[in-house]
């Protein structure tokens, strides 16, 4: 049986790092549907469209490359600021749907070649919508103040021109559209586990996930 475990939670909470480490543990094949989203809203700006524009951003969902998602501009905040638009249209969240779930169901083999034993996916509503009968749930958050800063942080150390102020309201503005679209908003399942790590270390955090799945006795 192939173990499905669901990540959700709002930017800079702490998932990518979280993901990492529990991929590497469980030897899990991961998808980080987020990069999806960033690759469907760069699409849709690099042919010069507006990401809000639904028809334009579903066109562009449906005609995604998976070799799109290794495009390194898809790290970047205007990335990140495009995929928070185009996720908002049910079109496009429709037509990236089954492309999770085929992955959840049939995780590739590791980049070693053996099989993975499950699959990780990392995103906004995998626990709610694309994975709801996920054998282990988080969601993992912190204070918007808190993840600005980790991300004012991330930005400077990657050598970007950035202020905090501007980090903040951006940040704020995502929230919003992720959790008052009408199509999958970010919103913690009811039988996830919390992880708030406002007030945690990566390693804090990865423990008390790992105790968690571990009680489920999965693996």
């Amino acid at each position: 049986m192939s173990i499905v475990i669901a990540v959700d939670g709002p930017a800079a909470a702490g998932k990518g790092t979280l993901v990492k480490r529990l991929e590497e543990h469980f030897k899990l094949s991961k998808l980080d549907t987020g990069l999806l989203y960033r690759a469907t809203g760069w699409k849709v700006l690099a042919d010069g469209g507006d990401p809000e524009d639904a028809e334009v951003a579903e066109a562009a969902a449906r005609a995604l490359d998976p070799a799109e998602l290794s495009n390194p501009d898809l790290r970047t905040d205007e990335a990140a600021q495009a995929a928070s638009k185009v996720s908002a249209v049910p079109g496009v969240r429709a037509a990236l749907l089954d492309f999770q779930r085929d992955f959840a169901q049939k995780p590739p083999h590791l980049a070693d070649g053996s099989p993975a034993h499950g699959a990780i996916l990392d995103g906004r509503d995998i626990g709610t919508t694309v994975c709801p009968s996920a054998d282990v749930k988080l969601f993992v958050t912190a204070s918007t103040e808190i993840r600005a800063k980790r991300r004012f942080k991330e930005l400077q150390d990657r050598g970007l021109d950035a202020i905090y102020a501007r980090v903040l309201e951006d940040m704020k503005e995502r929230d919003e559209r992720d959790s008052s679209r009408s199509a999958s908003p970010l919103v913690a399942a009811s039988d996830a586990l919390l992880l708030d790590t406002s007030d945690m270390d990566a390693e804090q955090a990865y423990a008390a996930a790992l105790d968690f799945i571990n009680s489920k006795n999965l693996f």
